[in-house]
């Protein structure tokens, strides 16, 4: 008898702690099979986290070396919901993890609402924080090290604004 309420009482209180959890993970990329096939091999690395409130995804991908980033970087961009954003910040971040110090995030609407990168998602009106303002339409944050993610080397789209948050003070909180 003992045992069977110390088993309930476990599987109530991880049901409760559960429930006030802010973010389910994911430790690889559950991005949709529509995206391009080239990032296929990227899904391992990477990891996917829904949440805070509304059930949006973050698609974090890690990379270890330039060459990987570089190649990954123009299939990425097709991802991007026309005439959204890319951010630009630096690390560490909470999406790719505290051990990554540069990656990609794409933040993505809840499924059901997911974008459609050949259409143009309007922005929220009368919204000004970058993120939430472009919270229904898939959007870029670029990890910056200037190493393996060096601006000087990549291609940033002509059609979409770039916000430098790079030196903003408490970016990732």
């Amino acid at each position: 008898m003992k045992k069977t309420v110390a088993v309930l009482f476990a599987i109530a209180i991880c049901a409760v702690g559960s429930a006030y959890a802010l973010y389910s993970v994911s430790n690889e990329g559950t991005w949709p099979k529509s995206w391009p096939k080239e990032l296929e091999p990227l899904r391992k690395q990477s990891r996917t986290l829904e949440g805070p409130l509304a059930p949006n995804l973050h698609h974090a991908i890690r990379f270890a070396n330039r060459e990987e980033f570089e190649s990954a970087w123009p299939q990425i961009l097709k991802v991007k919901s026309k005439g959204a954003p890319v951010l630009l910040v630096r690390g560490p971040n909470f999406f790719l993890g505290e051990h990554a110090k540069t990656g990609v995030v794409v933040h993505c609407p809840p499924l059901g609402q997911a974008s459609n990168p050949a259409t143009p998602e309007a922005p929220i009106a009368g919204v000004t924080n970058v993120r939430e303002r472009w919270m229904n339409a898939t959007y870029i944050e670029l990890v910056v090290d200037g190493e393996i993610v060096d601006l000087n080397r990549i291609p940033l789209p002509a059609d979409s604004p770039i916000v430098d948050q790079r030196f903003k003070d408490g970016q990732n909180k």
